[in-house]
Order: C-alpha cells, then structure tokens, then sequence
C-alpha cells in the first residue's frame, strides 16, 4: 500500500461533501428578508462553505494530513469527516451524516474506476480543488490556503513515477472494493448497475500517450517490425487530443472530479443486496465492530479524554436534512444499523484520575523527536487537530 494516498483520498471526499451540502444549502435556503430564523439563507450558505473549507485547509491539519501514513479505516475516516462537516453552524443527524459520507465515497469510487491512468487521479484532485476555489471566490484569505495546498500537492506528487501513482490507485480500490451503494444519479445516467457495481465503457479517449486499439505488431530479435494483425475491439475508441494541465490552474481535460450536482436534481442513496443504509460490507459488520470500537476509544484517549454523548435540548445552529422529508430521515434513522452507531462511544477521562495518568503516560511515549515523521495511528492526530482549531 502507498503511503502517500491519504491527502489525495481526504481531499477528493472532502470535495465531493462540498458539492453535495453546497447543492442541499442552496435547495433549502430562502430570501433573506422572508427567512425565519431556523430556515437558512444565502449568507447562512456562504458562511458555512467559508468555515468548512477553512477548517479543511488550515495550515497545520494539512501538515499532519501530508506526512507519510497508511489510509485510515472508514470508520476513523468516517469520524473526521463528521467533525469537518460540524465545523460551523449546520449541523447533522447521523442519519444524514451516514448518507452524505455514502454519496461521497461512491462518487469518488466511481472517479478512481474511470479515470484513464492512474496519473489522471492528480488531474481529479485539481478538479475538485478548482471548484472548492470557486466557492471561496470572495474569500482571499481561505483562497489562499486552498492555493497553498494546491502548490504542496504539486511539489509532493509532480515528479513521482508512474509505477507510484499505480500504487496509489490500487490503494484507494482496496478502500473502495467492498462498498457498493447506489446512487440516484449513476442508475438514470446507466453508469451504474443494480447491484451497486460500475459499469466500464468501452467507448472514449484513450489514455493519454496511448494508441488506440486494434492492432498487434510483432517484431524480431532485431527489433524489426515483421507482422502486423488487426482484430476487433467492439469499442468506440479515439485518441485522445491532449493531456490535462498539472499546473496551479489551467485545462484540465478530464471532468472526472468536478461537481455532477450542479444541475438540480435528487440524489438517492440505496444500499445493494444485504446492506441496510451502510457503507460497511456485511462481513465488517460484526468482524470489525469491537475492532472499530476500539480505535474510536483509542482517537478519543488521545485526543485528551473527550466525552462523546448526546446533548439535550434544541441542537446549536441549522439542522440541514439529506433527505427528501423528515419522515424519511426519521426513518432512516430508525433503521440505522448499530455497528454505525458511533456517538454510543462515552469517553469521560476527566472524571478518572488514573485514566489521566495513563492518557500522560501515553502521550509521553509519543513524544519521540529522533524518529521520522511518520504517523501510525488510525486518525487522532487529524481529529485532535480539528479539535483545535
């Protein structure tokens, strides 16, 4: 496994969540002058795009996203996008939490599967950072920090070998291999079959750099051509006319990566075969439960004995629905596996003075200055940075 995968899989996710609460603020939102104050407006939008893409790009959580680690399992990775998407003022059931992070992985699945080359998964991260700067077009200050990141990816992945981008997509196919949810979108555009599997064309561009297929030639120890066949392909194959900018900004080429909820249409997640509204596969349901479990306590111990439970009372801020009514998200809520069920987990180390010894302890065995920056945990350092921040 490439170790050097996890910023190009948080930033795509991170892209993919924008595109879809963008397209779910501006559905529900209403004039200002007519808004009550629990219905949401088109400052409300921009002030929660404004404060999730800052807290996505601050500085020092991109410093800790960027050293060298193993993918996170979803769930962790589930956990830091559920802190990033609660980073301002919209908040979200776990019902609507479970489908955002469902339509995010399958849309970036579905990029992983499609693009020509593995090179080409550079060229969705641009397209999905080209966007995330039109959203912050008036913010010079986030701006900034979206070019910054932008610059590090082009100085960390420009002049890695093709054989290390392979690498990095057969990573992510292995993040992805188990999860197969369908997706509204994907079923009409015919992308998508019933199941939840892609379906791959056999029509388009051919790889940059490539020729089309349809002919075998054959060549002697000399390295003379001595034969040439042709056979059918059954494709709609054509060569492709150029190659898609790696610079700061220019053409990108491939659209793979830029945002499919720009035209107003709804978005519907269901879960294939035996999977009830889960991204899990069933052979994790119960295999990685007391696994998962543990590494959340583990995250939350790190993070400083943080107690996760339910506050009662009215929810701070704007409450946004992924769901078409809130009878379906009730539903879905009622019906939410319990293996998803993360806030059950109760971490109160500030009340146990032996905890907080340990938690010392443990943090001081951490605190290795000769070693190489290198993180092994499963997520904490990310979700302690956001706590900060």
């Amino acid at each position: 496994m490439s170790v050097r995968t996890l910023p190009l899989l948080f930033l795509n996710l991170g892209g993919e969540m924008l595109y879809i609460l963008d397209q779910r603020l501006r559905a529900q939102n209403v004039p200002t002058d007519k808004a009550r104050k629990d219905e949401w407006t088109e400052v409300d939008r921009k002030r929660v795009m404004n404060d999730l893409i800052s807290t996505m790009f601050n500085k020092k959580f991109l410093e800790e996203l960027f050293k060298p680690q193993e993918l996170y399992s979803k769930k962790a990775l589930r956990t830091v996008y559920d802190r990033l998407a609660h980073a301002s003022i919209m908040r979200l059931n776990p019902a609507s939490m479970d489908k955002l992070f469902d339509l995010m992985t399958m849309a970036f699945k579905y990029q992983v599967l499609m693009c020509p080359r593995p090179k080409d998964i550079l060229l969705i991260t641009f397209n999905h950072l080209d966007a995330i700067k039109n959203f912050v077009r008036d913010s010079p200050d986030i701006m900034n920090q979206v070019d910054e990141t932008f610059r590090h990816i082009i100085e960390v992945y420009g002049c890695l070998p093709a054989g290390e981008f392979q690498l990095i997509r057969q990573t992510l196919l292995l993040f992805f291999q188990d999860m197969h949810i369908r997706v509204s979108i994907f079923l009409k555009d015919k992308v998508q079959n019933s199941n939840g599997r892609f379906v791959l064309p056999i029509s388009g561009p051919v790889p940059w750099g490539t020729k089309v297929p349809g002919l075998i030639r054959m060549f002697n120890n000399k390295g003379e051509e001595v034969k040439r066949m042709e056979f059918k392909h059954g494709g709609h194959y054509v060569r492709a006319e150029s190659e898609g900018s790696f610079e700061l900004s220019g053409d990108r080429v491939l659209t793979l990566g830029t945002n499919m909820y720009s035209a107003s249409r709804p978005v519907e997640t269901r879960v294939s075969g035996a999977l009830k509204n889960s991204s899990l596969s069933t052979k994790d349901n119960i295999a990685a439960r007391t696994l998962a479990k543990e590494e959340l306590n583990f995250l939350a111990r790190l993070m400083g004995g943080m107690e996760i439970k339910k506050t009662s009372g009215p929810e701070p801020g704007f409450r946004l629905n992924l769901f078409t009514t809130d009878e379906e998200e009730e539903h879905a809520a009622l019906t939410r596996p319990e293996e998803l069920s993360y806030q059950v987990i109760n971490i109160q180390a500030a009340q146990d003075q032996q905890r907080n010894e340990e938690l010392t302890r443990i943090m001081g065995e951490f605190e290795i200055h000769d070693q190489p920056q290198q993180s092994t945990s499963k997520g904490d350092d990310l979700l302690a940075m956001m706590d900060e921040l």
